[in-house]
């Protein structure tokens, strides 16, 4: 096995022929969504309470491009219609106190030059047949980071016709009637899922209609099949390296399914565990396993060799997946039960029609946050004083540090270090 390891930075070359460094999105950003400038230097929006219009909205906050927002209050966001995002924002879910933002009822789209953090998006047997709760169509640069999506009526998330994308230690989880699917990747190209977890869909983890880097996930409970190829008569190019497909209570054996001569696959230190006995001791993934399924193999790798994704064996990345995945720097009831799930190794799980099966959106206790920013530029007046910044001036927020990266950004990775 090898560690495929790239500097933070690189050097681009501008028409004056002088070099600059290409910030990351923040410092361990991975994969091909790795650039993402969200709402670097923009507003900073205070999202300050639950509704799901008006001022101090969530909907409100990213309705405009240019901002970085942040969250005064914790708790359930009930949305009834779709939320379209504009481009070029920053979803800071780590500033919310509690456990957390969770945006409940329907779906969000996304637009290009975006980062979403620490957040959960979670769908409704209420909202139309067709729709997903996260799609990301039609564009470029964006990196969902710690990030829960679940119960999706069609797919939980959906790409389509999009480039330079990473979803990086996500939960993708429990898509609802009437397909129950955890994904479709329609033709986007260089995108990146890495340490994510895939569980309790009943297929597609994802359907990968696409040139794909799938690095170190963890696929639990899947029920018909889990990773689904591209089955077209499209090229798609997908590696597969250090993956975990464990199954639990409703799956079948099929792991794999549904590709063509059209997708070439690469892969190593894949493993399948299908014997559901509570422990993790599953076999190598080999050739045959994807020969079976019409897949030409090839020996080198179309994605990884480009990316800058930091590759763990299998046997340990299901750690660190079980560990981290989703909004989990304090997972909510519903994360709770999932990941409990998984703990279980095989011998808890289920695949629900609805929400409601599930147990429901738990409500909520809102939390406000008590810590003091006198001048509203999204840092706390400790860290102000602290980094000898002034906390009765809002334009220090958008300055840029010898990091690269704004003092407010600087704020916002401290968060989660």
């Amino acid at each position: 096995m090898y560690r495929i390891i790239y500097l933070s930075v690189f050097l681009i070359t501008s028409t004056w022929g002088i070099a600059y460094a290409q910030q990351l999105a923040f410092p361990d950003a991975e994969g091909f969504g790795r650039f993402a400038t969200g709402g670097r230097g923009g507003s900073i929006y205070h999202v300050t309470n639950l509704n799901d219009t008006g001022p101090g909205s969530f909907r409100d906050a990213v309705s405009q491009s240019d901002r970085t927002v942040v969250f005064d209050i914790s708790g359930v966001i009930r949305i009834k219609e779709k939320i379209a995002a504009a481009p070029r924002i920053t979803v800071a879910g780590q500033t919310a106190p509690g456990t957390g933002i969770t945006v409940y009822g329907n779906g969000v789209s996304f637009s290009s030059h975006t980062i979403v953090r620490f957040i959960r998006f979670r769908g409704s047997i209420h909202m139309p047949k067709g729709a997903c709760t996260v799609v990301a169509d039609d564009l470029t640069d964006i990196i969902f980071d710690h990030v829960s999506i679940e119960w999706g009526r069609w797919d939980n998330l959906h790409v389509k016709n999009s480039s330079n994308i990473t979803f990086q230690y996500c939960l993708i989880g429990e898509g609802i009637d009437p397909q129950r699917f955890g994904a479709l990747f329609e033709h986007p190209v260089d995108i990146t899922v890495h340490h994510s977890l895939w569980t309790g869909n009943q297929s597609r983890s994802p359907k990968a209609k696409a040139k794909i880097e799938y690095v170190n996930n963890v696929v639990y409970n899947w029920g018909k099949s889990a990773f689904i190829g591209g089955h077209s008569a499209k090229d798609h190019y997908q590696d597969l390296v250090g993956n975990y497909f464990i199954a639990g209570p409703s799956s079948t054996d099929d792991f794999l399914s549904m590709f063509t001569a059209t997708d070439h696959v690469y892969h190593q230190d894949n493993y399948a565990d299908l014997n559901k006995d509570g422990q993790v001791n599953g076999r190598l993934v080999t050739d045959a396993d994807f020969i079976k399924q019409n897949a030409t193999v090839v020996k080198e790798p179309s994605a990884l060799l480009r990316s800058n994704v930091t590759v763990s064996r299998a046997q340990d990345a299901w750690k660190t997946v079980m560990l981290q995945a989703g909004s989990s720097l304090k997972r909510d009831a519903v994360d709770q039960r999932i990941i409990g799930y998984f703990k279980s190794l095989g011998k808890k799980g289920q695949i629900f029609k609805t929400e409601a099966d599930a147990g429901g959106q738990p409500e909520v206790k809102p939390k406000r946050s008590k810590l003091k920013d006198t001048d509203g530029d999204g840092m706390s007046d400790r860290f102000e004083n602290k980094n000898k910044l002034n906390p009765d001036d809002p334009k220090d927020a958008s300055v840029i540090s010898l990091t690269g990266y704004t003092n407010l950004e600087n704020y916002l990775n401290s968060l989660v270090q």
